[in-house]
């Protein structure tokens, strides 16, 4: 059913500044977040549904588009909000779909600022932000302290493998926190890994703030890949269902996943057209080669090789490489 254009570009939700969800009824809302302003004074606004049950539970805050090319991650946080309608009993669930605007608008990974001296910024190396900062930093701070932080028990990121490469299933947890752990296995994924964190990086903020976060990478990135947006919905109903937000059986995992806490990155020595020899989660030897190089002519240039035994967790499927990108991950 069609809808008149303004009422789809711009639906009349409430707009905030900062979000309470303690203060709200029980229910379902929609707002507009006002992060900040743009170049020229507008409001940039993310949009946010809140999902609140009758009875108390935990706040679980579910995020997704910090890097703007990591689309399958947005779809996820989009299906999975037409999933809880009707459905969440207790606790909150908030879901913010499209965090970086600027990125999304440009299929970019970065934040992009209109100021005539700023680069772009990863936008997830600079949380929490600082509002003195630059721009980045400043949109980072006011999402942090006015939206994330207040009204998160528990937080999940959603992303997919940046574009030109693979990703399996694939969740981070700081194997710390019990809760980060809980959550990870809840997903039933095929990979995780023992990520204590790098500082700037939500997640890891989350976790510093006693916040128990995970990181779920949904994929491969840029182009839909909708049966591991499905698996990513399915795991993340499993997570709430376990803490008791919606009702239902909580699924185990049929087989295993991989568990690592080593990640080997092999990388392009030059230029050229490579050519991927494995599969996600294909077990390689030590010393297997794992990719060809060719250079204009179409001439071989290049063999690369595992460097040790371990899984494949990601490969390039664009085959133009720059000295320097990243070819094979293995998880060991």
């Amino acid at each position: 059913m069609s809808k008149p254009l303004n009422e789809c570009i711009v639906p009349m939700y409430p707009t905030i500044q900062a979000l309470d969800v303690d203060g709200l009824d029980a229910g379902e809302h929609k707002f507009w977040f006002a992060v900040a302003t743009d170049a020229i004074g507008h409001p940039q606004t993310l949009p946010v549904r809140v999902f609140k049950g009758a009875r108390p539970g935990k706040k679980i805050m579910i995020t997704a588009g910090i890097h703007g090319d990591e689309q399958n991650g947005i779809l996820t946080a989009q299906q999975l909000a037409r999933e809880l309608i009707g459905r969440v009993n207790a606790g909150v669930v908030i879901i913010v779909p499209t965090v970086n605007l600027s990125g999304i608008a440009r299929h970019s990974r970065d934040f992009h600022s209109a100021a005539p001296d700023s680069s772009t910024s990863n936008l997830n190396r600079v949380f929490p932000g600082n509002p003195t900062g630059d721009e980045a930093s400043r949109f980072a701070h006011s999402l942090w302290k006015n939206l994330l932080q207040p009204n998160a028990d528990l937080a999940i990121d959603l992303h997919s493998q940046t574009s030109g490469a693979a990703y399996p299933l694939y969740a981070f947890a700081d194997y710390r926190l019990e809760d980060a752990i809980c959550m990870a296995r809840l997903l039933n994924p095929d990979v995780i890994l023992n990520d204590p964190g790098d500082p700037g990086i939500l997640e890891t903020v989350y976790n510093r703030a006693e916040i128990p976060s995970i990181t779920i990478e949904v994929g491969i990135g840029r182009y839909s890949d909708l049966s591991m947006v499905e698996r990513a919905v399915q795991g993340l109903l499993n997570i709430l269902r376990s803490y008791d937000l919606i009702d239902g059986e909580v699924v185990s995992q049929a087989q295993p996943c991989k568990e690592g806490e080593q990640i080997m990155s092999i990388r392009a020595s030059q230029g050229g057209f490579v050519i991927s020899h494995v599969q996600l989660l294909e077990e390689v030897s030590e010393g297997q080669r794992v990719a060809t190089q060719y250079n204009s002519f179409g001439d071989e240039i290049e063999h690369y090789y595992a460097p040790s035994e371990g899984v494949v967790i990601s490969h390039n499927v664009e085959s133009v490489r720059a000295p320097g990108s990243l070819i094979v991950r293995l998880i060991k």
